[in-house]
């Protein structure tokens, strides 16, 4: 089946499927964003255009998710989403080392793509980035509601929403989307609508397989690292946990976070008050663009800019 145009981007054929990418700006290093689980490249479309006044800036979809082929290959390994990333960054001739902003589940393959091949990576930066071990901190009450919650998804993963539903949801997602461009606020909509069982699919061995293969990676090797921790109040999530199971969750993640930090001789654990799990990149972009340049200032060895 051939994956559908995007509005932006092109599609480069990796592993005999359609993946975009959508390249822009000059110089480098060049920066990778690597989406959260159930979000696409272009969700991260104005961070990506203010990167790009300042250096290469990319974004891509992984295999079955946004406007890339391959729904058929949910769920999959650490290994496999990262080893074609590089293949897919090569074949679209995106010189490295790169910068690799991860947000969420993107964080923990941007961590792993570092892992593997440390001399391709010019730094990490890592947006509330999801914990291989988070589930083991975390109070056993928050390990029974996320078993019945999985539970609840999978009851309902073969049930079609309603017209009603999804024109609502539809409306939600075009408000949400109200700042990015008229040509791709629509077709972004309508491809979350279309991959809305991504989510669960790409989180359906999260916790056991892929937990234990990021685990059994190699050590994270001394790059320029910088870990932004959201810790304000997130709708969704507090849509899906009692106040309490999230603020230990919460207390927890903060803790791995700063471990992973502490991983690199050059980490830097950086603390977010005002923004949530889903969107820091939209709730600070500040903060997040503030990071960047850090990270691309060590790159280029401006050591003044970051001594001012």
């Amino acid at each position: 089946m051939t994956a559908p145009k995007p509005p932006l981007g092109l599609h480069h054929v990796v592993g005999g499927r359609q993946l975009m990418l959508h390249r822009s700006g000059t110089g480098g290093p060049a920066v990778v964003v690597l989406a959260g689980a159930g979000m696409m490249g272009l969700d991260y479309l104005r961070l990506h255009e203010r990167i790009a006044e300042r250096t290469t800036s990319v974004v891509y979809d992984r295999a079955g998710t946004g406007w890339s082929e391959g729904a058929d290959a949910l769920p999959r390994t650490a290994g496999e989403v990262v080893e074609e990333l590089r293949t897919l960054l090569r074949t679209a001739g995106v010189p490295g080392p790169y910068l690799l902003v991860g947000h969420s589940l993107g964080g923990a393959y941007a961590r792993h793509f570092a892992r593997l091949w440390p001399a391709d990576v010019a730094g990490l930066l890592l947006l509330d980035p999801f914990h291989e071990d988070l589930w083991r901190q975390v109070p056993q009450a928050a390990r029974d509601h996320l078993d019945r919650m999985t539970a609840q998804l999978e009851r309902q993963r073969d049930i079609e929403p309603s017209d009603a539903q999804l024109s609502a949801a539809r409306a939600q997602l075009m408000t949400h989307f109200a700042a990015w461009p008229d040509a791709v606020r629509g077709p972004l909509a309508d491809r979350h609508l279309a991959g809305h069982r991504t989510a669960g699919r790409e989180n359906d061995t999260l916790y056991d397989k892929v937990a234990d293969e990021l685990r059994a990676a190699p050590p994270t090797p001394d790059v320029p690292l910088i870990v932004l921790s959201a810790l304000g109040r997130d709708a969704t999530q507090a849509q899906l946990w009692p106040a309490e199971l999230l603020d230990g969750i919460t207390t927890a993640q903060r803790a791995l976070h700063a471990a992973l930090a502490a991983e690199s001789p050059r980490g830097e654990h950086r603390l977010l008050a005002d923004a949530g799990h889903g969107w820091p990149h939209e709730e600070r972009p500040d903060a997040v663009l503030g990071a960047v340049d850090d990270l691309v200032s060590i790159a280029r060895g401006d050591r003044d800019r970051l001594a001012m």
